[in-house]
């Protein structure tokens, strides 16, 4: 006999009635992808079930949820009931855990058949051509679809599917932190920390509230996540975190007429000397490429070019330089962030202009929601600087 924890909503929705469709959206802290894998490790360890674990990108298995069914796995004490494999995982009475990303291995998951279960995270990167594709390919007779997301738009395709217009015989819940009974201290303590400085984005990020889209936002309709081309032609901007400030290194590229984020590593509390290994972990071939990183730091900057052995150099500032990259940016066609790049693709959401007591949008921008976003003009600084002596030049000949 074994002794687990689980929140009753999830029982009864996971456990109970059958449906097609068991979603749960919400904010952060609420337990749904703990609970979800508890539940289907539980379910795998009694019967011969088939799951399909997937989300719209997975570059490798570390991008997928094969990391947490294995952690749940030990901490509920069934390491005997169960060979774990880097890609697989199976029980021993036959079931069987399968994890593949939508947007790349969309022709793999139409072959895979027996199907009993497939699991959606993060789904609301979802475009809707995975979820037409993935839909008719869950067939086995009682199959279901689990959907675990935190919104992010209210047009995105997942929220509009299951949340505004959701399909028959499916079950949809909301769940946050106040729902979970095992919700930790030290994410209470984030938790009103971020109510009482930023009601609104509390809200998005611990109440599972949409952002809107408005005239404020700096890069509003100019961004969206999705597929990356091949490029060798890579330039690397970081962002140093002061005090609770996040440490950001980011890499980006430009194919055309569009600027591509494809990497980012992003962490508050970063040491000096912890700095290279963090970068490692996230961008395993950081220090093949130059970085470009934020000049107020001078002596950080010498120390990890001597005791690193870096490639790094500090970036100068003028006055404008903000707006000089914000105007450099915003003259792509499009910015396309990996769905990987959370924090970036958050902050493309976040970084706004300021706006005065009547609510009129000022042609200051807000200094918050900024560090991969400061992180990137570094990365690109030699071509913003480029674009405003063209500019002078132009003005001066006239």
């Amino acid at each position: 006999m074994i002794e687990v924890k689980i929140p009753k909503i999830f029982l009864d929705v996971l456990l109970g009635k059958k449906a097609r469709y068991k979603v749960f959206y919400g904010g952060r802290g609420s337990g749904k992808s703990w609970n979800i894998a508890k539940v289907l490790i539980l379910l795998a360890v009694q019967k011969k079930i088939r799951v399909l674990c997937t989300r719209e990108i997975q570059n490798s298995i570390k991008d997928s949820v094969h990391k947490l069914l294995k952690d749940q796995i030990n901490e509920m004490g069934l390491n005997d009931y169960f060979i774990v494999t880097r890609d697989e995982i199976r029980s021993r009475v036959g079931s069987e855990f399968i994890f593949k990303g939508l947007r790349h291995n969309i022709q793999e998951i139409k072959s895979t058949e027996g199907i009993d279960i497939c699991w959606v995270e993060e789904a609301q990167s979802v475009s809707k051509e995975s979820w037409d594709l993935l839909i008719p390919t869950i067939r086995k007779e009682g199959s279901e679809i689990w959907v675990s997301f935190n919104p992010h738009f209210i047009e995105d395709e997942t929220y509009q599917r299951f949340v505004v217009k959701p399909p028959p015989n499916a079950i949809v819940v909301k769940v946050n932190y106040y729902d979970n009974p095992f919700f930790p201290d030290v994410l209470r303590e984030e938790m009103e920390y971020l109510k009482k400085i930023d009601y609104n984005y509390y809200k998005h990020i611990w109440e599972g509230e949409c952002l809107i889209y408005d005239d404020k936002q700096v890069f509003k309709d100019k961004f969206e996540s999705g597929i990356l081309p091949v490029n060798d032609e890579i330039y690397q901007g970081l962002d140093f975190g002061f005090a609770v400030d996040p440490t950001a290194l980011v890499r980006v590229y430009i194919v055309d007429d569009y600027l591509y984020i494809s990497d980012e590593a992003y962490g508050v509390g970063i040491e000096i000397d912890e700095m290279p290994e963090f970068f490692k972990k996230h961008i395993p071939d950081y220090k093949d490429y130059l970085i470009r990183a934020d000049n107020a730091r001078p002596e950080t900057i010498s120390y990890l070019r001597r005791n690193f052995d870096l490639r790094i150099e500090g970036v100068e500032k003028w006055k404008g330089s903000v707006e000089d990259g914000i105007e450099f940016m915003k003259k792509f066609k499009k910015i396309i962030i990996n769905p990987n790049c959370k924090h970036t693709l958050e902050e493309f959401r976040l970084y706004s202009y300021k706006t005065n007591s009547a609510g009129d949008i000022l042609p200051q921008v807000e200094d918050k929601y900024n560090h991969t976003i400061d992180a990137i003009r570094y990365a690109l600084a030699p071509l913003i600087k480029a674009q405003g002596k063209t500019k002078s030049l132009k003005l001066g000949l006239i």
